[in-house]
């Protein structure tokens, strides 16, 4: 039997728990996968000495007609690039699965991949992607019982456990950090509530978060993500009068980040210059200064701003760089993830429903904690796209075209898979 060849590209911080599975299941299925990244050592080390894998760097802007070797391309690159990526893939009738976002960019390569009867699957990780499933398998449950949906919430937030939370912002980086900085910037947030659709745009969205109060586990701010809207017709609800997709932060993190935002330690728009003639002080003091915090009348913004000890001597390593390059440059130092911390997937959704004229609610949780081999981040997003690439592969998904992870039969397999590395929703 012909083996089949997996190239996978990108060997960060989510890609552990996808090639371990990938490896795993060669064992016993005729694969072999490929690890490209420009950090070589980096990728031979997610190998190691597998006699199923491979690890060297594929630079498929200048090569790209080494994707003619794959069956299947799996990308973990920044999602700016999956464009490019995905008209190699066609060019050469190869398909591609991601954890990113489907764009209109991607959506339009729809018509060519169906010509060429190739798969472009989209949205096969944590958020976007095990939100989706989920939420329709619950949605799919409460049609089942012939209820009416009228409300529609649900959140996720990649943060840190509750073992490992030892800073005031209860947050650490287990994913990039950059996508961190940027979060929300993408565009106005659009969703519906109570029949209205609403937008709001990023220099408010951090200051008009909702309280999430989960049981047995905390509470939590959540704000709105991207355009929910997009979703509410493919879920469809078309008697939902509130429909929100959004991200979780511990209490008290989005108030203290919105001053952040507020004072332009987020933009990423313009560069500055000569910044090795500055301290992080100095720089700083571009923006704010200390009587700025302290004017600031809630004591836990006060108290967070402070904690990452802005207005200190030390030296800037840029020459040039963007107000959020900077930013980026102070989290990844204050926000590590320390040996033996733990990080923690928290996703939470929350649907309103009448059912024989009586109204009802569904709350559900899912709840994952990193472990010492990978991060929660890396097993939810990972395996979720490794159990994809095995239906693919097996054929047990036969679609073609630009797709995401909507279809109910191809879901409950993600579903039970998902189940076998306790990665589940749970009633609550």
């Amino acid at each position: 039997m012909n083996k089949k060849k997996i190239l996978v590209l990108g060997a960060g911080r989510s890609a552990s728990a996808l090639i371990n599975f990938l490896l795993e299941q060669a064992d016993k299925l005729p694969w072999f996968i490929t690890v490209s990244d420009k950090n070589i050592e980096l990728a031979k080390d997610k190998i190691q000495s597998n006699l199923h894998g491979e690890a060297f760097f594929i630079d498929f802007q200048t090569e790209p007609e080494k994707f003619q070797n794959y069956d299947l391309i799996i990308s973990l690159l920044p999602p700016s690039l999956h464009f490019k990526v995905a008209q190699i893939c066609l060019q050469f009738n190869k398909n591609l699965i991601t954890a990113s976002y489907n764009t209109p960019q991607i959506e339009s390569l729809d018509a060519e991949a169906k010509r060429k009867k190739c798969l472009i699957m989209m949205e096969c990780g944590l958020d976007p992607g095990i939100d989706h499933i989920t939420a329709l398998d619950l949605i799919e449950e409460i049609k089942h019982e012939n209820g009416k949906i009228t409300s529609f919430k649900s959140y996720c937030g990649g943060l840190i456990a509750p073992e490992s939370d030892s800073n005031l912002w209860g947050y650490k980086i287990s994913w990039n950090p950059r996508n961190i900085v940027l979060a929300g910037q993408g565009g106005a947030s659009k969703f519906l509530k109570n029949g209205t659709i609403r937008y709001l745009p990023y220099h408010k969205l951090f200051d008009k978060t909702t309280e999430i109060s989960i049981p047995q586990n905390g509470i939590y701010d959540g704000y709105a993500n991207r355009d929910s809207m997009d979703y509410l017709k493919m879920y469809q609800l078309p008697d939902c009068q509130t429909f929100i997709r959004g991200t979780l932060r511990k209490k008290y993190f989005c108030k203290a980040w919105n001053f952040l935002v507020y004072h332009g330690l987020t933009d990423d728009s313009y560069y500055i210059e000569n910044l090795n003639a500055h301290t992080l002080k100095s720089f700083v003091e571009c923006f704010f200064n200390q009587e700025a915090i302290n004017e600031t009348s809630n004591i836990e913004v006060i108290n967070r701003i402070n904690e990452l000890n802005l207005f200190t001597d030390e030296k800037l390593p840029f020459e040039k760089a963007t107000p959020a390059m900077i930013l980026q440059f102070v989290i990844e130092k204050k926000w590590a993830m320390k040996p033996g911390d733990k990080d923690m997937v928290v996703m939470y959704h929350e649907i309103e429903y009448t059912k024989n004229n009586e109204k009802c609610i569904k709350k559900s949780v899912l709840i994952k904690k990193g472990n010492d081999k990978d991060t929660a981040m890396a097993q939810t997003v990972g395996i979720t796209l490794g159990i994809v690439s095995k239906l693919f592969l097996t054929n047990k998904i036969n679609k073609i075209g630009v797709q995401i992870p909507f279809d109910s039969e191809i879901n409950k397999e993600i579903l039970s898979e998902l189940k076998k590395y306790k990665i589940a929703m749970k009633a609550v």
